[in-house]
């Protein structure tokens, strides 16, 4: 069903399940090049085509009992073992409804455990009864969603966690929404959480250009992510910096915050007073850059994939704070491929706890990927106006800015705040239900 949504919302081709989530990128082209956001973000419908609730044509043991198998009407079939059916037991005293969290305890699961008894209750439930005479009954709806096949695993973990992405580059036309829309209209807002989690990047607009309005946005997904700069932060000059943020310079390409075990997921940016000259925002896809580096040298991307760097951060702000972590500048999945980036050149540690000999291929590679961040194909530029809140993946885009003139006077003023992705999927999960309608 996501794959209906995503068109819907996106206005784009969304590859079937059988397919790569990620999609490659052609020749350096974009493929949010020629997109019109605007009118894409009007095709939301709440009505959309569900799939009809299945039907079994018959249900069997194998396996000398471990294995529960289900013939569908629709003549597909699925197999589901029989530690993970009782494990996933229903009734009243193996799950606690109310809260949607399994009852039965882990020691009091028989790991080799087989069926004693297996029915078709109806075409749309089946019944089972174990050797401790235990009954368990099991929806057709509820089993087909958690077949075991590659198809339908696929497909689940679409829905769940929506691992989509489309790659940018210095031709990406930034995606807008108004700031009122996404505040008090649903629909809106999850148009809005669901390009942030397929392109990593929405502006809204509109916004009242004073402190605070960050807080809303907060409280409209769920709550802000506290850290050692406070709930919100404040990016202007400031005498005596404690964040190289504060000063008029260059800020290169970053994520904010690897020196945190857990850095923060998404990053607010809300522009409330800029300079006439100068502090452009600049920000660049990732994960579209690790895709070229990985390309283009293998090498180079296995030492920045393997390596762990160390970071430090120690001042004063909220409230004191000496922190340290090691990060790997790519966090990769079990695939080999980029899920976090963890680069910030200003708190990356005089401290490197590696090999000595290890030390310059490091830098070289990280030069080059430093290279591809700024390259004229991959960074976008773009001046913030007061009103407007740049909303970004900050596992995945990096940002920068570029200098601007100091004065007598702050010239230049953004308010700043994190949310974890855990909240922001939450909510989106909770509007798609509300939205589309659907369990």
């Amino acid at each position: 069903m996501w794959r209906v949504v995503a068109k819907v919302l996106l206005g784009t081709k969304v590859p079937s399940c059988r397919a790569c989530c990620l999609q490659p990128v052609h020749r350096g082209r974009t493929l949010l090049s020629g997109i019109t956001w605007h009118h894409a973000a009007q095709g939301l419908h709440t009505a959309l085509p569900l799939s009809m609730s299945p039907g079994i044509q018959k249900v069997e043991a194998l396996d000398a009992g471990h294995m529960v198998r289900v013939e569908w009407e629709d003549g597909s079939e699925s197999r589901y073992p029989c530690v993970w059916l009782r494990d996933n037991c229903q009734c009243p005293h193996c799950f606690l409804h109310s809260a949607r969290a399994r009852k039965l305890l882990f020691e009091d699961l028989d790991v080799n455990i087989v069926v004693k008894e297996v029915a078709l209750a109806d075409r749309k439930k089946i019944s089972i009864k174990w050797p401790d005479e235990h009954a368990s009954e099991y929806e057709a709806e509820w089993l087909k969603k958690r077949c075991f096949s590659e198809e339908a695993r696929a497909e689940m973990r679409e829905a769940l966690f929506l691992p989509e992405h489309q790659y940018w580059g210095s031709d990406l036309q930034l995606p807008k929404m108004t700031f009122e829309e996404i505040m008090y209209n649903d629909e809106s807002a999850y148009r809005w959480l669901c390009t942030l989690k397929k392109v990593g990047i929405v502006i809204l607009t509109g916004a009242a250009a004073r402190q605070g309005e960050l807080i809303k946005l907060g409280h409209r997904i769920g709550f802000l992510r506290l850290t050692f700069y406070g709930p919100t932060w404040q990016v202007q000059d400031k005498a005596d910096a404690n964040n190289v943020a504060y000063t008029t310079g260059k800020l290169c390409f970053h994520t904010d915050y690897p020196v945190l075990q857990h850095p923060p997921g998404v990053q607010f940016l809300h522009c409330i007073k800029q300079t006439a000259t100068g502090g452009e925002t600049e920000v660049v896809d990732g994960f579209h850059a690790c895709n070229k580096l990985k390309q283009q040298n293998p090498q180079a991307y296995q030492i920045l994939s393997s390596t762990a760097v160390d970071y430090t951060d120690v001042g004063r702000d909220y409230c004191d704070f000496a922190v340290q972590c090691k990060q790997r500048i790519i966090d990769v999945d079990s695939r080999g491929q980029a899920v976090r980036i963890n680069y910030n050149n200003a708190t990356r540690d005089t401290v490197f706890d590696i090999p000595a000999e290890k030390v310059r291929p490091f830098y070289a590679a990280l030069k080059e990927f430093n290279d591809l961040l700024n390259s004229a194909e991959l960074k976008f530029t773009h001046k913030l106006k007061p009103g407007d809140i740049l909303t970004f993946d900050n596992w995945r885009v990096l940002h920068g800015r570029q200098s601007y003139p100091s004065g007598s006077e702050v010239t230049r003023h953004l308010e700043g705040a994190y949310v974890d992705w855990d909240v922001v999927m939450s909510r989106l999960r909770l509007l798609r239900k509300k939205v589309l309608k659907t369990d």
